[in-house]
């Protein structure tokens, strides 16, 4: 989904024999290291010296010790349900899912028989009219895309369906450039060596699955694949591009053939349902033209292959082992680095959840997330917000009238906490007991109809765009609203237990944040109704827009690889929330303790203050394969962890509680530090 902020959620492992998370996690700290020189290897250092990756991970960090926790979590409550199923038709379809995944036994025996009426439907293809149709009939809004504007989808196009650019009141669909089975363009069109190794590995990739389906004409097919899929590349908008809203195109119905010749757009639309709608905001209007072209220009007979490899490469983890095995060969070895393929228990767990989410969900919070726990977090939101108004107010370099538009956002923000006041619906999903390709399918399709349905429905600005499990937040400018997840509100980011500078300093910075995004360079060109307008002083924002560029540019400095910068203009709307999501989890803790001290944690060897930055240290820590730091650095709009915590160097409180003085390598003069909110 574009335009939606999120917090990074990367593979990480969770030791068995699991303990409660320490508050502070002090045999991480590194007290050789300088706080003012290094604060990451500071405060993880001995953490990083310590740490193994896993063989079926790729990177390792405090976001998935907690998403393994979850899905131990989870996959209790599915056994759970599957064994009271017969009174319970929900519970019965969770059961049933997850018991068909694991049958290896009846997939194998199975073959391709659960693809083979799509197959035999893009072999039927007989004009490009027809090809239209089914390129539309592929389009799904795949909201685990999450992770970026640029949402890469291996569908032609992706679909995202939200309130309109322009108008607060009705939804709208916006179409999204995809094609692609690598995460970003970079990866089709980069000279980077590494990047050409991969291409070389991916169309190896694309032969085998082909051959693997007893697909005849493989090498030749394969040829015409990766051609056309590198040409879609070409077309694509950069990372960069696919952050500017402004750019985003309004098309009605019948501009779509005069724009984007090439695509018989109504056989498309009828394809994808979609005959209704009189009008499209197309996120990437370029790059529309030029995927439209390639479909009128290409042979039809290299898009039935295009078709047919990719309906193979997304069904391959429901298909035999020999298809897990080579999907992952690529797509977890070469791209990812990481060295085996994850238990066959924890993909079912992740694939059952991605079905039926919001079923899941019901039963995780039940048990899993306290009436008392909400309460807190709820009041730790009052706060934040409260902090964050706090700081509008003190802006010198602001007019009046755009604290006033500014304040207003703040007020009216709709802020979701653990769980939605509703949950989805699943009795439309047909799930059928040995059909494991088929029950995904059905699945992906549930939740496209469940999209494109609310096309017909009034806003719904409570809305939420992730399951209550999930190990993540994101704040949504288009509807002016924040989701925080019971399963990102846990140790070790949260927990009643902690001191309040601990929670504030890691899921206080977390829900800073995301309130912040809401006035980072992309989140402010939004008013406190979702509208894409100006409520600026152009004073104010050209002030604004140069406090950026500093913050811009303190991160180009920065080098994860030998040779390879951070692109701060890439890196620029988290970098943003960072920077005034901590500041304002400061002043939100500080607050909280209504004039008194903070208490101090007796044999703990910090004080508060000091606590409340390592907090915020130990909750970013990564530790990642090679090849995992190349992925993010191409496709990702999140800074790596340790970059992530030299945030600190911009936020005055951080300098006084370590003492952190001129000639360390993290010192700036006050008037260096990006202060931006």
């Amino acid at each position: 989904m574009p335009f939606a902020f999120l917090i990074l959620v990367v593979e990480a492992a969770v030791p068995t024999g699991r303990v409660a998370a320490p508050a502070i996690d002090l045999a991480a700290i590194d007290r050789k290291v300088i706080p003012g020189d290094d604060f990451d290897a500071f405060s993880n250092g001995r953490w990083q010296e310590a740490a193994q990756i896993p063989a079926d991970k790729s990177v390792m960090s405090p976001f998935q010790d907690l998403t393994d926790l979850t899905r131990e979590r989870i996959a209790t409550l599915i056994k759970d349900s599957a064994t009271r199923a017969s009174g319970d038709q929900v519970a019965s379809k969770i059961g049933e899912f997850y018991s068909t995944f694991m049958n290896e036994k009846a997939i194998e025996a199975a073959g391709l028989m659960g693809l083979t009426p799509s197959l035999e439907r893009i072999d039927a293809i007989a004009d490009k009219k027809e090809l239209a149709k089914e390129l539309g009939a592929t389009v799904r809004a795949d909201v685990d895309a999450l992770n970026s504007t640029n949402f890469q989808t291996s569908n032609l196009f992706g679909l995202w369906v939200v309130q309109a650019l322009d108008d607060p009141q009705h939804y709208a669909p916006y179409l999204l450039q995809g094609g692609l089975s690598m995460p970003d363009r970079e990866y089709y069109t980069s000279e980077d060596k590494k990047m050409a190794e991969l291409r070389a590995q991916y169309r190896a990739h694309v032969f085998a699955m082909l051959k693997l389906a007893g697909i005849a004409k493989a090498d030749l097919l394969t040829d015409g694949i990766v051609g056309l899929e590198t040409k879609i590349a070409q077309a694509h908008a950069t990372r960069a591009e696919s952050n500017d809203v402004k750019a985003v195109a309004v098309w009605k119905r019948d501009d779509f053939p005069k724009n984007a010749p090439g695509l018989d757009w109504e056989a498309f639309f009828e394809g994808a349902s979609l005959s209704k709608p009189p009008r499209f905001f197309v996120w990437h209007p370029a790059p529309t033209r030029g995927i439209a072209a390639l479909v009128g220009g290409e042979p039809l007979e290299v898009w039935k292959a295009w078709l047919t490899f990719h309906a193979i490469d997304g069904a391959a983890p429901f298909l035999p082992r020999a298809f897990v095995n080579q999907r992952f060969e690529f797509y977890g070895k070469a791209l990812s680095g990481t060295r085996t393929l994850r238990e066959r228990w924890k993909l079912g767990v992740d694939f059952t959840d991605l079905a039926l989410g919001d079923a899941i969900g019901q039963l995780y919070v039940k048990k899993y997330f306290s009436p008392e726990a909400k309460a807190k977090l709820e009041l730790m939101v009052a706060q934040l917000l409260k902090a964050f108004a706090a700081r509008i107010d003190r802006l010198e370099w602001m007019s009046a009238a755009t604290k006033a538009k500014a304040k207003e956002k703040v007020s009216t923000l709709v802020v979701g906490v653990g769980y939605p006041d509703t949950f989805r619906d699943y009795g439309g999903l047909q799930i059928v007991r040995g059909d494991a390709v088929g029950n995904s399918l059905r699945a992906k399709l549930h939740d496209y109809r469940y999209a494109v349905a609310k096309l017909d429905r009034p806003v719904d600005r409570h809305e939420w765009w992730m399951t209550p499990q999930t190990v993540n937040a994101v704040n949504l400018p288009l509807q002016n609203a924040m989701n925080f997840p019971a399963g990102m509100l846990q140790a070790p980011f949260f927990d009643l237990s902690f001191d309040s500078a601990v929670n504030y300093g890691s899921i206080g910075s977390v829900i800073g944040h995301e309130i912040s995004h809401s006035f980072d360079d992309s989140g402010s060109q939004f008013d406190a109704h979702g509208v894409l307008t100006n409520w600026w002083s152009p004073d104010d924002l050209a002030h604004f827009e140069a406090a950026g560029e500093t913050l811009a540019l303190q991160y180009d400095a920065y080098e994860p690889l030998p040779g390879l910068h951070l692109n701060g203009h890439q890196v620029l709307s988290e970098n943003i929330a960072d920077v005034a999501g901590l500041a304002t989890a400061y002043d939100a803790w500080k607050s909280s303790l209504e004039g008194t001290l903070a208490p101090e944690v007796s044999g703990k060897g910090f004080t508060a203050d000091q606590r409340f930055f390592l907090a915020y240290a130990q909750h970013n820590r990564v530790k990642a394969r090679e090849m995992a730091v190349r992925a993010r650095l191409v496709s990702d709009t999140h800074a790596p962890g340790r970059f992530r915590t030299q945030t600190v160097r911009n936020i005055d409180a951080w300098y006084s509680a370590f003492n952190v003085k001129k000639g360390q390598r993290l010192f700036l003069e006050p008037a260096e530090r990006a202060q931006i909110w």
